[in-house]
């Protein structure tokens, strides 16, 4: 399989990386059960040639069931390279007792690659950075031979993520970004000017599902399938060094084996692009542009991001997407009338409902958007059954 340089760091990732977020017990699985779906993930992946497994304290167990498959001789750790993440913590101290206790539960004496993990906002990034915290307690481990490498994951703001990238303290970042999702390419080009790892999440998932993509997507893409398109999309670019791949277990990866080349796209893959963008920009005059320009929001809505999945939904037909991230955001609880759910500073935002039609946002829209408009119409067709009658 094709490896890249990740970064400063030295290390040949190959351009697929193993996620271990879905191998933690699924429901109603037994214990032995799920080690033996982790065995064979693992056991597969690597068979496949990919030489990269990244895990988190927070994937559940699945620390421990990597652990248990190195201790079983399932999969040997001079096979692949290893990345766990760890959330800041309020110390040094801390942080390094927490990176020993990865050590244990991986069974591992080494992890090549450590990242701070959910730097998503600009209070985060600088208590992580602040003297005597966690990146002190990650230098710490670096000199003890605990860490080899030193990034951080994000799902932040793009000039947060800039912040970050720009402090010089980290070797790599994890980030969003994909073709249905450009705005953090200054992101991708800036950690590149610096020599940094650049690892992609989820853009199988995150990116659209498109493991499993509506007949509109499949047709504009077509030679390729939506998920292979996104990959060349994304492997053409030599800043982009390695993709995470969320499997659960070894039937789920051979669709992600096509599209793997680190080449320009070929003609036809740029038609195919080039049919994308069009499909989105034919919405006009009520295409957004992802700027971002309309924010903030005094309601605390993700204008931007709402009107994103109204034009993946509109152009697309990927109105189960737009439901399946939409229904990330806080909304708005029928009984109080207050906010319920959301998932805080990992995807924040309020739904379209609690627009109040300030009209803020409509001055500093370039294209002369009605945003408020938009927005409430995105609401209704991704929230209930009525929807459906207008994208599907």
């Amino acid at each position: 399989m094709l490896t890249r340089r990740f970064g400063k760091t030295g290390l040949q990732t190959t351009v697929l990386t193993l996620g271990a977020m879905r191998i933690p017990p699924m429901p109603g699985e037994s214990p032995e059960a799920t080690q033996e779906r982790t065995n064979a993930t693992l056991r597969h992946a690597l068979d496949l040639g990919i030489n990269h497994i990244e895990t988190a304290r927070g994937y559940g167990p699945s620390e421990e069931q990597i652990g248990r498959a190195i201790e079983r001789g399932v999969i040997r750790r001079d096979e692949f390279i290893l990345t766990t993440k760890i959330g800041p913590t309020e110390t040094a101290a801390e942080f390094v007792a927490l990176i020993r206790e990865s050590l244990t539960r991986l069974q591992v004496e080494f992890i090549d690659n450590l990242d701070l993990h959910g730097l998503n906002t600009d209070e985060i990034v600088a208590a992580s950075l602040k003297p005597g915290g966690p990146m002190d307690g990650a230098r710490e481990a670096v000199r003890l031979g605990l860490v080899g490498h030193v990034g951080f994951s994000t799902h932040g703001p793009l000039e947060t993520i800039l912040g970050a990238v720009r402090s010089d303290a980290f070797e790599s970042v994890n980030l969003h970004y994909y073709y249905m999702n450009q705005y953090n390419r200054p992101a991708v080009m800036e950690a590149a000017a610096r020599d940094m790892g650049v690892f992609i999440i989820s853009p199988a998932d995150k990116g659209g599902r498109l493991f499993d993509p509506p007949a509109r997507l499949v047709e504009l893409c077509s030679p390729l399938t939506p998920l292979a398109l996104n990959q060349r999309w994304l492997l053409s670019q030599p800043e982009v060094h390695t993709l995470s791949l969320g499997m659960a277990s070894p039937a789920e990866f051979e669709p992600h084996l096509h599209g793997l080349s680190g080449e320009p796209l070929t003609d036809a893959e740029a038609a195919a692009v080039a049919r994308l963008d069009a499909a989105a920009q034919d919405l006009a005059p009520n295409w957004c542009s992802f700027c971002h320009q309309c924010l903030p929001c005094p309601e605390g809505i993700h204008i931007p991001e709402v009107l994103r999945l109204r034009n993946m939904a509109a152009a697309y037909g990927m109105a189960d997407f737009g439901r399946y991230r939409y229904g990330m955001f806080e909304r708005r609880d029928p009984e109080t009338g207050g906010r319920t759910g959301g998932a805080g500073h990992w995807f924040p935002g309020l739904q379209g409902d609690f627009c109040t039609d300030c009209g803020e946002c409509v001055p500093r829209c370039p294209l002369n958007l009605p945003v408020s408009e938009l927005v409430k119409q995105t609401h209704s067709a991704l929230v209930g059954e009525a929807g459906r009658r207008l994208w599907g």
